[in-house]
């Protein structure tokens, strides 16, 4: 008999005094302002990037010119959602066999205030101890990346 794991996802929220298109878009073509260099799975990383389509990449560009994709986009609704893969392993290296997936949703509350709901699942696919590891670092993780984020959002809105 095959037994299946589930695994809780995370689940982080958080609220940015910018609309929601302004958020998406410090979200993903700013992420290089806030998403800190040392949360990197990169050995000497200088930019993070998200390419702004279903299929692109969200990748790491090192020093020496060399990529380390942490990731790819699944769903690309500007202003609303995006949902990537998160193909990196539970001992935090490259590994597209062990992809989970993390959504994010920008939801309106007024014409200057969003709420981003964050959601990290799918951490079964890195099996149970690994997928257990995750979520017990991403867990942690999350609240401070997406105050980095909110602060950088506002930051930029003036």
């Amino acid at each position: 008999m095959t037994h299946t794991i589930h695994i809780a996802p995370v689940r982080k929220s958080i609220l940015a005094n910018v609309d929601a298109r302004r958020a998406f878009e410090v979200f993903t073509a700013g992420i290089d302002r806030w998403w800190p260099k040392s949360h990197s799975i990169a050995s000497a990383p200088k930019q993070t990037v998200i390419e702004p389509f279903v299929g692109g990449r969200w990748f790491v560009r090192c020093e020496d010119g060399s990529e380390v994709i942490n990731g790819h986009v699944l769903v690309w609704e500007p202003g609303r959602r995006l949902l990537l893969s998160w193909e990196i392993s539970a001992d935090w290296k490259p590994d597209s066999s062990v992809s989970s997936e993390v959504e994010v949703n920008f939801v309106t509350l007024t014409a200057r205030s969003t709420r981003v709901e964050l959601e990290h699942r799918n951490l079964e696919r890195l099996g149970p101890e690994g997928g257990e590891k995750m979520r017990n670092a991403v867990d942690g993780g999350w609240p401070m990346l997406l105050q980095l984020f909110v602060a950088e959002a506002q930051r930029a809105a003036g």
